[in-house]
């Protein structure tokens, strides 16, 4: 499963709650549910199941249910870092805390951690990747600039999500060096508008087809999308779900 750190960055800032209002609103509403939290100490060495107890708005902390057993509780006090992740109304929620200290609540051994400065909320299709249509490709030009001259490369998305997309390139043009960055990368999604994004590799897969022909597909991420082009993307994705249920159900 994802860690919550490895949301902890410039690209999930669209899903990032930081209205301290906002952040004690969820974190109570957890609480008053008995939504269970999965707290992530040691780096994910270890995981225990908790919940919230209470919010203290005075002193700006957030006190925990104990882990069950006494070496547990000491491994949670001895890390360095902590990572949170529940769910609230089928909403994602992580957030961090650097440490927790152990205190009483209500007469019982509770743990206590400083209020989150924010709390990330992600939405089923924030992070799903929805495959575009086969019958209607489409397009994403890419600036690849190499000895100094900059070339636009053609090619198509695999999939996409709120969190990035997935081409093949037909032609094995593009570098394929994870965590290359290509800036004013031109997507256009049919229904939805044209956006501009600067796109970064996380992963490259090389194909052959069937008639021998070897492709790439890389697989990247949006690098700080503006809200506007988040907006773009989450239009097109619903009007693919919205497409594909229908013609799932005959509909379509």
């Amino acid at each position: 499963m994802t860690l919550v750190s490895d949301y902890e960055n410039d690209d999930m800032n669209p899903f990032r709650v930081r209205s301290r209002r906002e952040v004690i609103a969820l974190l109570r509403s957890i609480g008053e549910r008995n939504q269970l939290v999965r707290m992530v100490i040691n780096h994910g060495a270890d995981t225990i199941v908790t919940s919230i107890l209470n919010i203290d708005e005075t002193n700006d902390t957030v006190l925990l249910d104990c882990a069950p057993t006494a070496i547990m509780n000491q491994r949670v006090l001895d890390s360095k870092r902590l990572s949170f992740e529940t769910v609230l109304e089928n909403i994602r929620i992580l957030f961090t805390a650097p440490s927790a200290e152990s205190c009483v609540y209500e007469n019982l051994p509770a743990f206590v951690i400083d209020l989150p400065t924010s709390v990330i909320r992600l939405q089923r299709r924030e992070f799903y990747r929805v495959p575009t249509p086969l019958t209607s490709p489409v397009s994403c030009i890419v600036p690849y600039t190499r000895e100094g001259v900059t070339t636009e490369i053609p090619t198509t998305l695999h999939n996409i999500s709120g969190g990035g997309i997935s081409i093949v390139d037909e032609k094995k043009l593009l570098g394929t060096a994870i965590g290359q960055t290509y800036d004013n990368c031109k997507i256009d999604l049919p229904g939805s508008g044209v956006i501009t994004v600067t796109l970064q590799v996380r992963n490259v897969l090389e194909l052959t087809l069937t008639n021998g022909k070897s492709i790439n597909r890389l697989g990247c991420e949006f690098i700080r999308p503006s809200n506007g082009t988040l907006a773009v993307v989450q239009k097109y994705i619903t009007k693919i779900e919205r497409e594909q249920n229908a013609k799932a159900t005959g509909l379509g």
